[in-house]
């Protein structure tokens, strides 16, 4: 199982990138949002164009970070339930929920998916709206998303079975802090820092006077 690890960070690196190409889109949507309610609001005018290209990329952020959020395990758990079990048990659980509803379902909305998008790629379909934009790049998201979605759980299913064969570390634990926390403690420390050298600054000045 440890020759496997290499291809699960491999897949992990690309899906980390994919990861963060969805946060500019995600600001590029709101930029787009922003502007559309402007123009509309200060120059009366619309544009059902610019209006689905905010949708398109909402959804292009929906779909292709799902691969990204099983990633950094930020999915919907029952915590009250998956708390009480002991690691072992909770890398069994995911990894009997991968096998029986992960590919199943990710190759089943592949399945339904791709007809829709090969049509629509044939037939040119376009949107119903005036001024609407072409509907294929959109119904192609679904299967690219649970595709992507799919590669990475290869990659979790690897992690979990290296760690209960153990050949690898336990991808649900918290044996360290995060990114997050460990930002919380560096800005509490510049804070003290700051609010260190201001009383000694007070209490130099308070001597001098």
């Amino acid at each position: 199982m440890s020759a496997l690890l290499p291809l699960s960070r491999l897949i992990d690196a690309l899906t980390e990138r994919i990861g963060r190409f969805m946060m500019y889109l995600i600001l590029l949507t709101t930029l787009i949002s922003a502007g559309n309610a402007i123009v509309r609001k200060v120059f009366q005018v619309g544009s059902n164009a610019w209006l689905e290209i905010q949708w398109y990329l909402f959804a292009a952020v929906f779909m292709l970070g799902l691969g990204y959020a099983f990633l950094k395990n930020v999915h919907v758990r029952i915590d009250f339930l998956s708390s009480r079990f002991t690691s072992r048990t909770r890398n069994i659980i995911d990894i009997a929920g991968i096998l029986i509803f992960v590919f199943p379902l990710c190759w089943m909305m592949v399945d339904l998916s791709w007809p829709l998008f090969h049509n629509a790629w044939v037939s040119g379909e376009t949107s119903s709206n005036a001024g609407g934009l072409i509907r294929w790049p959109i119904y192609a998201l679904i299967p690219a998303g649970f595709v992507l979605l799919a590669i990475q759980s290869v990659s979790e299913l690897i992690k979990r079975l290296a760690f209960l064969t153990g050949a690898g570390s336990d991808p649900l634990g918290h044996e360290g802090p995060s990114e997050e926390e460990e930002l919380l403690k560096a800005l509490q420390a510049e804070q003290a820092a700051n609010v260190g050298a201001t009383a000694h600054a007070n209490g130099t000045a308070a001597k001098v006077n």
